[in-house]
């Protein structure tokens, strides 16, 4: 049965993301060892939230010897199998598209995107790193690279029929940038990610701090004109 899927990262993973990052740091700066109460500091989190993200991901440590930095950052690459090449295909190649074909942190985390689709013939001509395939061959290269993940960069007119396609054809897990909640299975991820609206939630916010601190000033003047 299909139904509307967003797929909600949970927040002790993407703390792991945050603890990945500063040990990354701290490795390039000869730091051997480290403790959770460093990992909080760096992270703005509490020494017990960290000990608890890592238990919940089966990361085990010494909490008063602290933690090998090297073995630590590979226990968090296990997590995201970075250990193993993952094959990944990108659908649609208008600007959005071809600027994710070009980001160069997919190879520098071993992500490997093999191949890009668009119906538009002319793009399938230009030659570049990655080829441009038309979308009849879909089936032939997920199956040649064993693909389990798409980036979805398409049109919202057309998402869902692409994604459907795509499930028929195996694929499990879908980055979806189309402004569409995509009808999946229950056994399909869909992570929807609307650069609008992540846009708008810096500018509500941004707008919520001034207003905060227009408050805040005209409260110390009114305060200092009492006195």
């Amino acid at each position: 049965m299909k139904q509307i899927t967003k797929y909600i990262i949970k927040n002790s993973l993407k703390r792991i993301f945050l603890y990945r990052a500063c040990l990354s740091r701290l490795r390039m700066m000869g730091v051997e060892k480290v403790f959770s109460y460093t990992l909080a500091h760096e992270t703005g989190v509490t020494s017990e939230q960290v000990r608890k993200d890592f238990s919940e991901f089966g990361i085990k440590g010494n909490k008063r010897g602290g933690y090998n930095t090297n073995e630590l950052l590979e226990v968090m690459e296990n997590i995201f199998h970075r250990n193993k090449e993952q094959n990944i295909v990108l659908i649609g190649m208008g600007n959005l598209g071809i600027a994710l074909s070009k980001h160069g942190q997919f190879f520098q985390r071993n992500m490997n995107i093999v191949a890009t689709f668009d119906i538009d013939p002319f793009k399938q001509k230009v030659r570049s790193n990655i080829p441009v395939y038309s979308l009849s061959r879909l089936k032939e290269i997920i199956d040649r690279f064993k693909v389990k993940v798409v980036i979805l960069a398409v049109p919202e007119i057309s998402a869902q029929e692409v994604a459907d396609e795509l499930i028929r054809l195996g694929i499990k897990g879908i980055v979806n940038f189309a402004p569409v909640l995509l009808k999946v299975p229950n056994d399909v991820i869909i992570n929807n990610v609307n650069l609008c609206n992540e846009l708008e939630s810096v500018i509500y916010y941004v707008h919520k701090q001034i207003k905060a601190d227009g408050s805040k000033n005209l409260e110390i003047l009114y305060t200092g004109m009492k006195y």
